[in-house]
């Protein structure tokens, strides 16, 4: 309950939105509802989709006024798990002003929990790398990697698993997640209705939601490990 989880990647297009929709989904399964910041201003579509049903806010971390306004929300929402959205490209202002978060999870009595997801790309490791260094693992910051299983099985994410990278991560002890691939036209629905799960599983066909209750169910397996 003391958790800020931050879906990152650091570039567009490796799910950060679809892990972070899922997240939701699983706390509230849980019956547990989470406090969402989106701060993908270009594309907010997990606080278009999810405003209407949980505590939402949107801001952007170009600039040192976004982190002051999160970190304020976040000293209102104590108690809370906060689940943060994060855009592609947020990783200059996490350079610049992610200390000032850290710097203040002790008094927020919180922990940051990091789910960098990635696609099979050497860029997505090159940017966790950078993103270690601005804000390493310790005991008030978590980090965990999240394989896309859009991209392909396990075994193809070859870069990662024999890198030194996957070491340093589970050395730090974090996990190393399998995210289920959920089919296309399903996905599609979602994204383009902007629907949350749950409202995904009443209005969607029997097919749809046969597939979409699949990836679900295989979804919160994998992020209950970290959770």
């Amino acid at each position: 309950m003391n958790k800020i989880y931050l879906c990152a990647g650091n570039k567009g297009g490796t799910g950060k939105s679809m892990v972070a929709t899922a997240l939701i989904d699983a706390f509230l399964q849980r019956g547990i509802e989470p406090f969402v910041i989106e701060t993908d201003d270009a594309n907010p579509d997990v606080f278009k989709a999810h405003s209407e049903t949980v505590q939402c806010a949107a801001m952007s971390l170009d600039e040192a006024d976004g982190w002051i306004e999160m970190i304020n929300s976040l000293d209102k929402a104590r108690g809370i798990p906060v689940i943060v959205n994060t855009a592609a490209r947020n990783s200059a202002g996490v350079a610049r002003y992610g200390q000032t978060l850290k710097s203040t999870l002790g008094e927020l009595g919180r922990t940051m929990v990091t789910m960098w997801v990635i696609n099979r790309q050497r860029d997505s490791l090159e940017l966790l790398a950078d993103y270690l260094d601005a804000m390493p693992v310790g005991k008030d910051h978590q980090v965990h990697v999240v394989r896309n299983g859009y991209y392909g099985s396990t075994e193809k994410f070859q870069l990662y698993n024999g890198s030194q990278l996957k070491k340093r991560i589970e050395e730090g002890g974090g996990h190393t997640l399998d995210f289920p691939d959920l089919a296309d036209r399903v996905a599609d629905q979602m994204a383009t209705q902007r629907l949350t799960i749950q409202a995904a599983m009443k209005e969607m066909p029997l097919g749809h939601r046969a597939e979409l209750i699949r990836w679900r169910d295989e979804a919160f397996k994998s992020l209950a490990q970290v959770m």
